[in-house]
């Protein structure tokens, strides 16, 4: 790996890491806004990061290019659709965590980012042919052991988990895939869903049944704040894709759902039982192999 590659991938990495960390912090914010039905959350969320989004290109003065980078994806149908099914799939994960969240399944929901990055490589081999060196493959052995504990000690089918875990492996498959500059990939995806979100808006201000109104002043600021909580670790996570590989990705994703998961256990008070605590170890343990022998390959190559 020479030096460029090699600060792409500390840069990709700290892209990433960044982004997981918030993300991991979220449900702190959902919580505050538990009064708010999540259809509504998740409206306004699309709304705000457009702004948001928006506002950031303006003022970095990027509009002319973004304008340029559209019109260039506009002339490529598969991109288009790319853009589409990424904006559908991640309003889907959206609304599944806001709901879970504020319906007391953050653990489930943390259980689904373990699993999450599973199918990120599952996807990363079959689609993508990139290829897992040996101690990548203990790593991996080693999460699904403890994915398996997870899963089994729950007692049943996890919907919450499954749907968030397959529903954002698809989505960073699919930016990998598209691959079109990051803040313009994310303008075009959040205004795809802005059209729906803005009509479901003024339906339920014509009806009288939005809690976006003067007279709920924090509300009001906490829906306008989804766009920023949002946008920031997106921008992030967009950058990430273009500079690691989404195995990789996968398992920096370990950092989200621990955070939630201590959230849930510590401020939230959610059950933990002693095999969420042993599935824990192995997963962590299976996330420091990965990191420690990940260029392990590159060296027994820069050595032959």
């Amino acid at each position: 790996m020479n030096i460029h590659q090699n600060n792409n991938h500390t840069t990709g990495i700290i892209y990433a890491s960044g982004a997981y960390f918030l993300w991991g912090i979220l449900p702190i914010y959902w919580k505050l806004l538990q009064a708010v039905d999540p259809l509504e959350i998740l409206a306004h969320r699309i709304t705000w990061c457009l702004i948001f989004l928006l506002l950031l290109q303006f003022f970095s003065k990027q509009i002319p290019n973004t304008i340029i980078e559209i019109r260039r994806i506009s002339k490529h149908p598969t991109k288009v659709f790319g853009i589409i099914s990424a904006a559908i799939i991640l309003s889907l994960n959206w609304y599944t965590y806001i709901w879970a969240v504020n319906n007391n399944f953050v653990i489930q929901a943390s259980l689904g980012y373990y699993i999450n990055p599973l199918v990120s490589i599952l996807l990363a081999v079959v689609v993508l042919k990139e290829k897992l060196n040996i101690w990548q493959i203990i790593a991996c052995a080693l999460a699904f052991i403890g994915v398996f504990i997870l899963t089994n000690n729950y007692g049943g089918v996890p919907w919450v988990a499954l749907i968030l875990a397959f529903s954002f492996a698809m989505y960073g498959l699919i930016k990998k895939m598209v691959n079109v500059e990051p803040i313009t990939g994310l303008i075009l995806e959040s205004a795809v869903m802005a059209i729906f979100s803005l009509i479901y808006l003024c339906f339920l201000h014509s009806n009288d049944q939005s809690v976006f109104s003067i007279n709920e002043p924090v509300i009001a600021l906490l829906l306008v704040g989804t766009g920023l909580v949002t946008s920031i670790p997106l921008v992030l996570f967009a950058r990430a894709v273009k500079y690691l590989p989404l195995s990789l990705l996968g398992f920096l994703q370990y950092i989200n759902p621990t955070i939630s998961l201590l959230l849930g256990i510590f401020v939230f008070h959610e059950v933990f039982s002693f095999m969420h605590l042993i599935a824990f170890i192995i997963i962590w343990t299976g996330l420091i192999i990965f990191s420690l022998f990940n260029n392990y390959k590159d060296s027994e190559k820069a050595l032959g």
